[in-house]
């Protein structure tokens, strides 16, 4: 699970609330190997975080991948959610701000798409999610 050496490729499973604290170890540690700067170690705990939540609360298990990039000379990391849990049903309307299917703020999403370079996500009703996001180091 520990990305001590480069290139980085870690998997966390989530089981609970309790795996937020291993996931942000990981991508800490992940972030502190590439040399990411202090504003950027922030917004990739900070997203991780985030998705790491809703497939706590709408899925109950899932994963995280956490992988080293490198496109054309640029340096990143990409994190990859999964979960089998229900699926998003309208992805359009789950990414505007204020919108939420549950007791929350509706902010989550669209607030992690502002939060990094790349953000994909493929979910749909009964079939699971999977959100991919990309932190290029600057």
């Amino acid at each position: 699970m520990k990305p001590a050496t480069r290139p980085i490729r870690a998997t966390v499973p989530v089981h609970g609330e309790e795996s937020l604290a291993a996931v942000h170890r990981l991508v800490d540690e992940a972030g502190q190997v590439m040399g990411y700067g202090l504003v950027d170690q922030t917004k990739l705990i900070t997203a991780a975080s985030e998705l790491v939540r809703n497939i706590v609360l709408y899925a109950g298990s899932g994963q995280v991948e956490v992988e080293e990039m490198d496109r054309g000379g640029q340096n990143g990391l990409r994190l990859t959610f999964t979960d089998q849990g229900p699926g998003i049903p309208d992805v359009g309307r789950a990414m505007q701000d204020g919108y939420s299917t549950g007791k929350g703020m509706g902010l989550g999403l669209p607030g992690t798409r502002r939060l990094v370079h790349e953000f994909a996500i493929d979910s749909a009703a009964g079939s699971g999610t999977r959100v991919t996001i990309v932190l290029w180091k600057r």
